[in-house]
This record gives structure tokens, C-alpha cells and sequence, in this order.
């Protein structure tokens, strides 16, 4: 990938601005001014052309937008965090996982070293950081050090004691003295000769040595009203921090039914760290070997197809391979005397291998394990007792429906947003000192529009009524 500028902007909708050939970040709060911009390479369009073009867009905005009527032709990438809004142009054909991974990793760099969450301000009070690290990041457009262990060998980092001696011209300030090299040329002779290991800085150092991990998963379920499971896919991924002096060698093992091999035929796409030792994964799968950075980082993500069985095969799936879901969501129609009530009920599912009464949370010490599963449970949740912290349910209401009235909520607080047409209904579990296993919302749909409403409402529409208006300005045309 090859990248000639990037950028930083306040824009309107709050994105940062990065483009394929980097140019600015912006911050879309307010205006539309950059407040970054680097060339690397070439001469791209500028931000202040680019932005109109890419806001004239119709919200929300892909993430990969191709104009071919600039000088010349490029396309945009770009990734909203952080009510910034970051652009990545190219003027050739690249991948654009490539480029939006390089914008993700940027967004990661500034917020180690100015700082989370990622604000305009803190990117202008910063600046000389962030140009250290845009200039280290991408090298006349080819991108080549990411890593925030390796960029802090070589990125300057003023104290805020340099700043102020700096700024009243006494010893210690930031500034160096005339025949002294500094410590950017410093870090910059020692960064030439090449770390050990590129992600980990050297000389590392802790009072006392820890290790966190957190695996994070996104499930995606899509079931048919009868309840039959139509598909399934869990998104996992590895948080790891490690506060280790030293040069440590690690080894993490995953586990999962079926040993090894099963492992290894369930993980789908799996990403590494390059810390990671690919060979030893492939000799031995769910064996990661690594030498972590220094800090929090990713360590892998994966997929997994949560189906039990292939839809192909004409047999029922064994215990061992049944889909356990943490929550299952029933919805009834037709209800009530009029058939206007609809019910949604919340499940608490504790079915789980391995999940014995014993961990239920809410068993005294007698463990007779008959009480009622509850969505709070004491201390941390694994994969055989999983806690749900938060659970909101999306509900889409059509748009004939006039209205819902009449929400009744057993745990938690229902809202119904006729603009949006989806009635959100929010469990939290520290609403209360337990919540049980089923909770359930019983609203009332307030009539539909008819057919022939509908079309009366578009004739009675004045003639000379604009059904255009927000998507252009009519009198520029």
C-alpha cells in the first residue's frame, strides 16, 4: 500500500480524515477544517476539496468512496472514531483492508501517546508528537513501523516540566543545546541499528509482573420464527496486557470440546499478532507461542460457526454440539382482546456444558441448586457460568404502525422511537438486587395505516413541494 498524504479535520459528523495517500484527520464536530494534514508522497487533492465531496455523501457513508472527477481520480477510505474522521486516499488500485487497518492502527498509536479518548484538542496541544508518529508510521507512502512499542523508541515524548522550562529558556528545557546531539537523534541512531524484537522496546522493566487476559465475543444469531436456527457466527477476540520485566516467552493454550483438532477445524480466519509463532499454531493448533509487547494489545481474533450441524447432513446434533446461547428472545403476536398486544420475552439461558447447580449464582452453600437462574452474577463469568452485564432488545416496528403505547416492562425501561421505527427495550442488572430468568415487555400497537391513507397523504402533497429537499440545494441546480 502505498499512501501520499494524511490528514486531521474538524469536520461536522465526527470522523477523522485519512486518506490512501494520507492526508488529514478530522474532527467533524464542528467545522471542516483540517487539523492535520502530511504528505507523504505525490500531490493528491487537498482535504479542503476533498471533504465536500466525501460529506455530500448521504449518511452513513461507505467506508471505501471512488471520485473519478478530481485531479487525479482517487479513492477515500475512511473510518469515524472518536467524533473524528480519519481519510486514507489512493490514486491506484489497493486492498482496502490494507488501508483501513492502517487507519485503525494510526487511531491506536495517537491513543496510546495522546491520550483516550481521541479529541481535536488533544491532537493540536500535541502536535509535534503526532507528527513524529505520522512521519514514522509511512515512509514516502509505503508504510512500514505501526507498533506503539517500537514508535516510542523513537518518537520524542516532551514532558510538560520541558515544556514550561522550555518556554523560559532555562537548562532541562525541551529544546537542546547547540553541539549536544538530542534525544530524537538519539533514539533515531539506535533505531537504525534495528531492535531484538521490533514490537517490544528494549530494557523493559516492572515493580511487579502481571498478565490479563480477555477474550471478547460477538455473537450473530439468525433464527426463523418457528425457532429453527438459520445461521450462527461468533466473533472472538484476544485482549492481552502484559507487565512483565524483561524478555518473556510465553505459551497460551486454548482449549475447547473435543481437544486439538476439533479446535482447529472451528477456528475460521484466524488473525495473529506478529508476535505470534504461526509455525507452532500450525504443529500444534490452539497453541499460541509468543513474546508479548510491552502493554495492551490484540493477541488474535478468529470466527467460529456456532451451527451444530451442517444442513447438508441428515442427522440430529449431540449434546456436546448443541448451540448454547446466553439469552433467547421469544416474540408473540396477536395478543390481547383485540389481537393489537404483542409480547417479547427474555430468556436466561443456564443450560451450558459443565455448568453444575453449584455455580448457579444465587445457591446458598447447601447447593440444592434449585433456584431461579438470575441475568446478575457474583464475580467474573466464564464460558461454563457466563454474566450478562447489559442486555438491550431491538424490536423493528414497521412503518404503517402509527405508534406503541401501553409498554409494560417486568425489569428494565422500553422506548419507542417512531422516527427510527425500533422499540429498544434496555435489562440493566443493576436495576435491581437479582433479575430473574424470564423478563418480559407486553406493549400495544396503536393501528396501522391503511393502504389508501398512505396514498392520500402523497396527493395531498403541495405540487410544487421539492421531494428532494435535504439531498441538494435546489437553487444551485
Amino acid at each position: 500500500m502505498t499512501t501520499s498524504a494524511y490528514y486531521v479535520t474538524p469536520p461536522p459528523v465526527g470522523i477523522g480524515c485519512l486518506r490512501h495517500h494520507e492526508r488529514p484527520v478530522t474532527d467533524l464536530s464542528s467545522s471542516s477544517n483540517p487539523i492535520v494534514e502530511q504528505v507523504y508522497r505525490s500531490r493528491p487533492p487537498s482535504a479542503s476539496a476533498i471533504l465536500p465531496l466525501y460529506n455530500a455523501y448521504a449518511a452513513p457513508r461507505p467506508s471505501l468512496i471512488y471520485f473519478p472527477n478530481t485531479t487525479p481520480p482517487v479513492t477515500v477510505f475512511s473510518v469515524v472514531q472518536s467524533n473524528l474522521l480519519f481519510l486514507a486516499l489512493s490514486e491506484v488500485d489497493t486492498e482496502p483492508l490494507l488501508a483501513l487497518e492502517f487507519i485503525h492502527r494510526v487511531v491506536d498509536v495517537l491513543e496510546d501517546f495522546v491520550g483516550a479518548p481521541l479529541l481535536s484538542t488533544k491532537i493540536q496541544a500535541n502536535y509535534d508528537v503526532v507528527a513524529q508518529l505520522l512521519h514514522e508510521m509511512c515512509d514516502a507512502g509505503i508504510v512500514c513501523n505501526t507498533e506503539p512499542n517500537a514508535l516510542q523508541e523513537v518518537v520524542e515524548m516532551p514532558g510538560w516540566m520541558g515544556k514550561l522550562l522550555g518556554g523560559v529558556g532555562l537548562p532541562g528545557s525541551s529544546t537542546p543545546i547547540l553541539g549536544q546531539p538530542s534525544a530524537m537523534k538519539q533514539s533515531a541512531a539506535a533505531a537504525t541499528q534495528g531492535p531484538a524484537i521490533p514490537w517490544r522496546k528494549s530494557g523493559v522493566r516492572h515493580t511487579s509482573n502481571e498478565l490479563y487476559v480477555d477474550i471478547i465475543e460477538s455473537l450473530s444469531v439468525t433464527m426463523a420464527p418457528s425457532g429453527r436456527l438459520l445461521s450462527a457466527m461468533s466473533s472472538g477476540t484476544i485482549a492481552f496486557t502484559a507487565k512483565i520485566s524483561g524478555v518473556p516467552d510465553l505459551l497460551l493454550s486454548l482449549t475447547a470440546p473435543g481437544g486439538q483438532k476439533a479446535l482447529g477445524r472451528k477456528l475460521e480466519l484466524p488473525v495473529f499478532h506478529p508476535c505470534v509463532r504461526l509455525a507452532r499454531w500450525r504443529e500444534h493448533p490452539g497453541e499460541l507461542s509468543f513474546v508479548p509487547p510491552d502493554g495492551r494489545f490484540i493477541l488474535a481474533g478468529y470466527e467460529v460457526d456456532l451451527m451444530p450441524t451442517d444442513p447438508t447432513l441428515d442427522q440430529p446434533p449431540s449434546h456436546m454440539e448443541k448451540l448454547f446461547l446466553p439469552a433467547i428472545v421469544d416474540i408473540r403476536k396477536s395478543l390481547g382482546p383485540t389481537g393489537s398486544d404483542f409480547e417479547v420475552r427474555l430468556i436466561l439461558n443456564t443450560n451450558f456444558p459443565g455448568y453444575s447447580s453449584s455455580n448457579r449464582p444465587g445457591v446458598g452453600r447447601s447447593g440444592s441448586g434449585t433456584s431461579t437462574p438470575s441475568f446478575l452474577g457474583g464475580g467474573g463469568g466464564n464460558s461454563s457460568a457466563p454474566v450478562l452485564e447489559e442486555v438491550v432488545v431491538s424490536v423493528p416496528i414497521p412503518k404503517s404502525v402509527r405508534n406503541i403505547t401501553d409498554m409494560q416492562a417486568s425489569r428494565g425501561e422500553a422506548l419507542f422511537s417512531p422516527g427510527n421505527g425500533v422499540l429498544e427495550w434496555r435489562v440493566p442488572t443493576k436495576d435491581a438486587g437479582t433479575i430473574s430468568g424470564t423478563a418480559t415487555l407486553r406493549c400495544t400497537v396503536v393501528g396501522h395505516y391503511a393502504d389508501d391513507e398512505l396514498d392520500d397523504d402523497v396527493e395531498e402533497l403541495d405540487a410544487d413541494t421539492n421531494l428532494l429537499q435535504g439531498y441538494y440545494d435546489a437553487s444551485a441546480a
